[in-house]
């Protein structure tokens, strides 16, 4: 018997049709898989038609409720228990499902994920991982939103568990990482980042740490993992998305602009599409919630069915490499900080 991940089928601007497709798609990649399609059964049934396979790798667990897009955490919590999403991380929690996508709320999903699974043991607060594009190549960034006001006790443990989800998301054996900060000098940035940098170093884990690193270090891929608080991480990540449709706008424009540039466009399109796969925001769909005892994987909500797929896949990797087996063992290791250094961060 395969894998089994549990799918919120209700989840996402176009559910649960990119959902049905997206487990389709990742079926052929890996025909051992097997999912829990968890949604209402009257809008599933009829899209599993021209998925014969699909439907026989299927279970579908049935639903009317969903939990809505603009809903607040806290609402859906509390009134969203027989929720696709709710389901969906129950049966991760019951041992029915080794993972969880959604394509969800976030917040809710967050919440939810926190409420039922819990943390691992010497974690205190979940962190949102992503990997995104780069020069080098692909980074692993947290957190992303999760949380927004962060202590170096925070900052640090985000260093454990986004090096552990490296290992798996990025395939690299010993990933290096770097804490972000307004400059790469040790004296630079607030007190909470200077004490995470500390407790990384003196931590004994054998960390690759490189160090403060800057903005432009996130696209450059000076380091395999970039750690920041979840109100910078979500800036940085959205102005990054922002840029990326500035420059593709722009140079469609400029390809629109004149019978030369049209011409122009016929030489370089080879070349531009090659770029648009690269920086393809499907190919790095899948965020993890990391430190949750429990895989949980958010896909964007305005993905298609290539890019849920690739969410799946995420999960599956994580599974598969015991990321969160990585991230506990490595937090046994940690001796108890000094008291100066814990008044410090908190």
């Amino acid at each position: 018997m395969g894998m089994t991940i549990a799918l919120d089928a209700m989840g996402g601007d176009r559910a649960p049709g990119i959902v049905v497709d997206g487990a389709a798609l990742a079926l052929r990649e890996r025909p051992d898989l097997r999912f829990l399609l968890i949604g209402d059964r009257a809008r599933i049934e009829p899209l599993l038609v021209r998925h014969r396979r699909l439907s026989a790798a299927v279970e579908l667990v049935h639903t009317s409720e969903a939990v809505a897009a603009d809903a607040k955490p806290s609402l859906a919590l509390r009134q969203g228990r027989q929720s696709s999403m709710r389901l969906a991380i129950d049966a991760v929690k019951d041992g029915r499902a080794a993972a969880a996508v959604s394509a969800g709320n976030t917040g809710a999903l967050m919440a939810m994920s926190k409420f039922v699974l819990k943390t691992l043991p010497g974690i205190d607060r979940p962190a949102i991982a992503a990997v995104v594009p780069a020069r080098r190549r692909p980074v692993v960034m947290l957190d992303l939103g999760a949380n927004v006001d962060c202590t170096a006790q925070h900052l640090f443990e985000f260093a454990v568990m986004g090096e552990a989800y490296a290992r798996a998301a990025l395939g690299v054996d010993r990933p290096s990482v770097g804490l972000l900060n307004v400059g790469t000098e040790d004296i630079k940035g607030h007190e909470a980042v200077r004490d995470a940098a500390a407790l990384i170093r003196d931590s004994g884990l054998g960390i690759d740490y490189r160090g403060f690193v800057e903005g432009t270090d996130i696209p450059e891929g000076t380091v395999d993992v970039v750690v920041t608080d979840g109100f910078t991480g979500n800036v940085a990540l959205k102005v990054a998305e922002g840029a990326v449709r500035l420059m593709a706008s722009s140079l469609g424009d400029a390809f629109r602009a004149s019978l030369r540039a049209k011409l122009g466009y016929l030489f370089v399109s080879p070349a531009l599409r090659a770029l648009r796969q690269r920086f393809d925001p499907r190919l790095y769909n899948g965020a993890m919630f990391v430190g949750l005892a429990g895989i949980v994987v958010k896909s964007h909500g305005g993905t298609d069915a290539i890019g849920f797929s690739h969410a799946i896949g995420s999960a599956v990797r994580l599974v598969e490499e015991g990321t969160n087996d990585r991230i506990t063992a490595e937090m046994r290791k940690i001796a108890s900080p000094g008291p100066q250094l814990v008044a410090a961060s908190s």
